[in-house]
């Protein structure tokens, strides 16, 4: 049986704008596996983020409660979060979020410095076929570029999950494809646990599961049995 990494009971978030409440997720109830690439798919405003941002330990639930494996995450201090973030976690954003002053070794060197297992920048970078651009500047780079040094940079401290708030959202579809099939050697190859949102319904052929959201709610879990390469997919 897979392992399971996260786990969520009866999991809300409501946002009080003080006119309005905003029920972001209602009720969550969801596991995710080991070593498994998960799409969370659905449109704009369907709780996906929210989501994410739970698990990574960005934001806390309203409630219910969330575990890590054992650890449970729900009442965690923000001290306890950041090292939790620190250990476990690799963050991959649509925006790449890279120090525009630091090459790219350097951008993957700021994860390096304070992850207790790291791999090598140059490992890291290699691994999402950037060893040619270790010494260049994020404006020296194009978007797909950049947003593989952003993975890099996640992936260099080896976290056991990685989290993808939509990777390919800002990017043409080619270039997207390619990000798509970093992300998925990376599955492949480090059995990193990986989660990807998105709210383009191609990108749900690459996954081992497909978690369907529509307001603040799960509309359905798909099992994959034949999952696609990137460049199979149709956007």
């Amino acid at each position: 049986m897979p392992q399971t990494v996260f786990r969520t009971e009866d999991l809300s978030k409501v946002y009080d704008t003080g006119e309005i409440k905003v029920h972001a997720l209602a009720g969550v109830d969801l596991e995710l596996y080991g070593g498994e690439l998960s799409v969370l798919l659905g449109p704009s405003g369907s709780g996906k983020s929210t989501l994410l941002n739970i698990l990574g330990g960005l934001d806390h639930a309203s409630s219910g409660r969330v575990w890590f494996r054992d650890l449970e995450l729900t009442d965690l201090g923000d001290r306890a979060l950041t090292r939790y973030r620190r250990d476990h976690v690799g963050f991959v954003f649509q925006f790449y979020n890279l120090v525009p002053s630091l090459s790219a070794r350097e951008n993957v060197q700021l994860v390096t410095d304070v992850a207790p297992k790291p791999m090598r920048a140059e490992e890291a970078l290699a691994r999402v076929g950037l060893t040619h651009r270790l010494d260049h500047f994020p404006a020296e780079l194009s978007g797909g570029e950049q947003q593989r040094v952003a993975i890099a940079r996640a992936i260099a401290k080896q976290p056991e999950v990685l989290l993808c708030d939509e990777p390919t959202g800002a990017l043409d579809s080619k270039t997207g494809v390619a990000v798509l099939e970093v992300l998925r050697q990376i599955n492949d190859d480090l059995g990193t646990t990986t989660v990807v949102i998105t709210h383009n319904a191609g990108i749900r052929a690459m996954a081992h599961r497909v978690i369907n959201f529509a307001d603040g709610k799960i509309a359905g879990v798909e099992v994959n049995e034949s999952r696609l390469a990137p460049h199979e997919i149709s956007w």
